[in-house]
C-alpha cells in the first residue's frame, strides 16, 4: 500500500492592525505562537506557526499589522510583513469584518493587486455583524479580483476556524515537512518568553506606553527540581516610563509578572521563577542591534 504523501507549505497572515491575525495563528495551531493585545501593532515581527492537518504542514507567517508608517519602528514593521507575502505560497487577508473595508485594508489589497497577488479573504470577528452586512462586505472586497476564496470565521470563538484550514492544508505541495512534528514555531524559548512578557507590558499599561517598551531574557536557569529561572529585563525610553512599569510600592510590575509566569507555566508545562527588572535605554527605538535582534530590517 502506498504511504500517504505529506504535504507543506507557507501560508501569510497579513492585515490591517487589530484584525485578528495574531489570534487566528493561535487559534489554527493550537496554541500560543503569538501574542495578543487590544493595541495596535503588537506583533513586531514575522512569527512562524506550525499546524498539522492531516499529512500536511501549514506553516503561517504572522505579520504585523499593516498600516502607514511613520516611524522607523513602524516602517520596519510593515516592510517585515510585505517580505512575508513574498516568501509564502498562500496569503491570506484577515479582515476585521466590524470594522469592513477601512483605509489599511482598502491600500492592502490595492498592492496586492498591484503585485499580482492572489488571496484568500479572511472575514474574522463574524459574530459582531449582521450576516446582510457580511455578505455586502464580502461582495466588496470580492470586487478587487484578487480573492480565491472567502471564509467567514470568528478567531475567538473558533468558529470556521477548521474549514479555513483544511482549506490551506489542500493548498500545500506535495514534499517533505519542514519541522518536526511536535515543533509549534521558530521562535526561540527565551524570545517567546520575552514576547509573554511584553505583552503583559501592552497589556496592562498600553494607555501610558505607546512603543516605549520592549523586553529581553538575560537568563535561563534550568533547576533540579525541573522548573526553570527565567531573568527578564524590560527596557524603557526614559525614566518616567520606569516608575509607571515598576507602580507604586512595585505594584505595577509585580502584577505584570504574576501574569506572565501563569502564562509560561501554561506553555512550558513546568513550574517558573520569573525575576524582571527595568531600565532605561533611551536610544533602543533607534538602535541597528536591537532591529536584527527582533528580526527586522534597521534601513526599511
Amino acid at each position: 500500500m502506498n504511504e500517504p504523501q505529506t504535504r507543506c507549505g507557507f501560508v501569510a497572515v497579513l492585515g490591517a492592525p487589530n484584525a485578528g491575525k495574531s489570534t487566528l495563528v493561535n487559534r489554527l495551531v493550537g496554541t500560543k505562537v503569538s501574542i495578543v493585545s487590544p493595541k495596535v501593532q503588537t506583533t513586531r515581527s514575522r512569527v512562524l506557526g506550525i499546524a498539522i492537518a492531516g499529512e500536511a504542514q501549514v506553516v503561517f507567517i504572522d505579520t504585523p499589522g499593516i498600516f502607514q508608517p511613520k516611524r522607523r519602528l513602524e516602517r520596519a514593521m510593515v516592510h517585515a510583513a510585505w517580505s512575508g507575502a513574498g516568501d509564502a505560497d498562500v496569503v491570506a487577508l484577515v479582515v476585521d469584518a466590524a470594522r469592513g473595508m477601512d483605509e489599511d485594508s482598502r491600500a492592502i489589497v490595492l498592492q496586492l493587486k498591484e503585485q499580482n497577488k492572489r488571496a484568500i479573504l479572511v472575514l474574522n470577528k463574524i459574530d459582531l455583524v449582521k450576516r446582510e452586512r457580511l455578505l455586502g462586505l464580502a461582495a466588496e472586497f470580492d470586487a478587487a479580483g484578487i480573492f480565491d476564496r472567502v471564509f467567514m470565521i470568528s478567531a475567538e470563538r473558533g468558529d470556521g476556524t477548521a474549514d479555513l484550514l483544511a482549506h490551506f492544508a489542500a493548498q500545500m505541495a506535495e514534499g517533505p515537512w519542514h519541522f518536526p512534528e511536535d515543533q509549534v514555531s521558530d521562535m526561540p524559548m527565551r524570545l517567546l518568553a520575552a514576547e509573554i512578557t511584553r505583552e503583559q507590558v501592552f497589556r496592562q499599561l498600553h494607555q501610558e506606553l505607546p512603543y516605549a517598551a520592549t523586553v529581553e531574557t538575560d537568563q535561563w536557569q534550568e533547576k533540579e527540581d525541573g522548573s526553570v529561572r527565567i531573568d527578564q529585563t524590560i527596557f524603557v525610553l526614559r525614566d518616567s516610563q520606569k516608575a509607571i512599569v515598576l507602580g507604586k510600592g512595585g505594584k505595577q510590575i509585580k502584577s505584570i509578572g504574576e501574569k506572565a509566569r501563569v502564562e509560561l507555566e501554561e506553555i512550558l508545562e513546568r513550574r517558573v521563577h520569573l525575576f524582571l527588572h527595568v531600565k532605561v535605554r533611551e536610544n533602543w527605538l533607534d538602535s541597528r542591534q536591537r532591529y536584527n535582534e527582533m528580526g527586522l530590517d534597521f534601513d526599511a
